[in-house]
């Protein structure tokens, strides 16, 4: 919300309002695609606790999954399982960072990857 309040008193964003850019344009081409970027960055980030909780949620209920077998491939020793689990999670975070970063470029034109 904040980052929304702010970028609605931006210069550009009274400028499209001068031009006379309809309400819902201004508020969706101009502020809300710069106001994302931060939310986009959060979930990113967010998407690694999200995966640490898995592994508490299928220990404690018992559920059948990757965070169960990481658990009991811990306790049994068995490091090959633990390295293939740990690897899995990694990559998933590490893709959920990767579809974060490439979205940028498509939410806010001006910033360009080369």
């Amino acid at each position: 919300r904040s980052g929304m309040l702010e970028v609605l008193r931006q210069d550009y964003v009274r400028t499209a309002r001068a031009k006379g850019v309809t309400e819902p344009r201004v508020l969706v081409w101009h502020a809300l695609r710069n106001a994302l970027i931060p939310v986009i960055t959060v979930a990113s980030i967010q998407f690694g606790t999200l995966l640490g909780g898995t592994v508490v949620v299928e220990t404690v209920f018992a559920r059948d999954g990757v965070g169960r077998m990481l658990v009991l491939a811990i306790l049994q020793k068995e490091f090959p399982s633990v390295q293939g689990a740990v690897l899995i999670l990694a990559l998933a975070y590490t893709f959920s960072n990767l579809i974060a970063d490439l979205s940028y470029g498509f939410i806010d034109p001006r910033i360009r990857y080369t």
